[in-house]
């Protein structure tokens, strides 16, 4: 993308800080939505079929709705931030979010937070400082055309085929035998899917710019692409963040979701907007040191929480054995003495006449 004029620099650093606040304010809505529908998800699989193994049960439960309104808020907040600010600037600010989620979960849930995870808290602040403050100034493309010609560049296009390809194998193949006990499943899929979700709503988000400023982006057959495939990619990364906030511990899902979701972000921006381009070696390197900063803090922070035991899907998983003690008729009395000897896991059943 075309460098920008140097008079011009002090409206791209205003934008990249607006950004910068948006994505802020967006981390700790989508914080809350966390522990809020992890809230209604345990109640609606209190009542019915669990999530995570395939309940919609959680579509009746008004709390998991409030959840879900406050992720919208956060992700509109978000949204809005792509308009501002380049990927490696918003994307990175989301471990924010883990902060928020980490310190309600312990009042909350009942996930407790131990001292290392503080320092994990730390950690997650000190790197998005640094990233903030050595984040790429973007040029706002002049029209979703230019939008369009960077995403079928053939080194985009590539990256996008290969994310289809995963999603489909780890959706198709892999959930259905994996998903109940290995994390990175359902939070694959929606990392994989996210990184594409991102790529198109940023496009969306400038032409909606572009066109309040006075330049109509409606007319152009790719602002409804890309705003197609926005809204198909959301809907496919609710569906696997709900089944894996119901099957995993939240302070698990927070950091992993996290890590895998910036690290992919970034990645397509990188290879779609060209974000670097122009940036001095250290300022990257400021950048990727401040990225590795918050990683290093989501998991201390992971470390340090305690896990959801995981339900096995594994229909021929051996149960643990189980007594049986057969009394015949008359002889129960004579035998109260010894069953209070009986360990808890013996069934008594009593026979009757017919038994032989």
């Amino acid at each position: 993308m075309t460098p920008a004029p140097p008079n011009a620099g002090g409206d791209l650093f205003a934008a990249n800080l607006t950004g910068a606040l948006l994505a802020v304010a967006s981390s700790a809505f989508i914080g809350v939505s966390f522990i809020v529908k992890k809230k209604g998800l345990r109640r609606a699989g209190a009542a019915g079929t669990r999530a995570g193994v395939g309940g919609y049960g959680y579509l009746l439960e008004p709390l998991w709705w409030v959840g879900m309104v406050t992720m919208l808020i956060g992700e509109i907040a978000n949204f809005v931030a792509y308009m501002f600010a380049p990927a490696v600037l918003v994307t990175p600010l989301g471990a924010l979010s883990i902060i928020v989620s980490a310190v309600l979960a312990h009042f909350i849930l009942n996930e407790k937070l131990q001292r290392m995870g503080v320092l994990g808290c730390v950690l997650c602040i000190v790197g998005s400082t640094v990233i903030i403050l050595h984040a790429p100034e973007e040029e706002t493309p002049s029209s979703v055309a230019q939008i369009w010609h960077l995403a079928t560049q053939p080194a985009f296009l590539c990256y996008a085929a290969f994310a289809l390809v995963i999603s489909l194998v780890l959706m198709l193949h892999c959930a259905p035998r994996y998903g109940q006990t290995n994390i990175v499943v359902y939070v694959g899929i929606c990392s994989v899917i996210g990184s594409l979700t991102v790529m198109s709503i940023k496009a969306v988000g400038i032409a909606i710019k572009l066109t309040i400023e006075g330049i109509n982006q409606a007319g152009y057959f790719q602002t409804w692409l890309f705003a197609t495939i926005s809204a198909t990619c959301i809907v496919i990364q609710l569906v696997y963040l709900n089944k894996a906030l119901d099957t995993f511990n939240t302070a698990v899902v927070s950091p992993v979701y996290y890590a895998m979701f910036t690290s992919l972000t970034i990645l397509a921006s990188a290879i779609m907007f060209k974000d670097w381009s122009g940036q001095s070696i250290s300022s990257i390197a400021s950048e990727i040191c401040g990225f590795l900063t918050v990683l290093t803090g989501t998991v201390v922070l992971h470390s340090t929480r305690e896990h959801d035991p995981t339900i096995s899907s594994d229909l021929y998983t051996p149960l643990p054995p189980i007594y049986w003690h057969i009394q015949g008729n008359g002889e129960t009395g004579g035998k109260q003495k010894e069953d209070d000897l009986l360990p808890d896991d013996f069934i008594t059943v009593v026979r009757q006449d017919y038994f032989v």
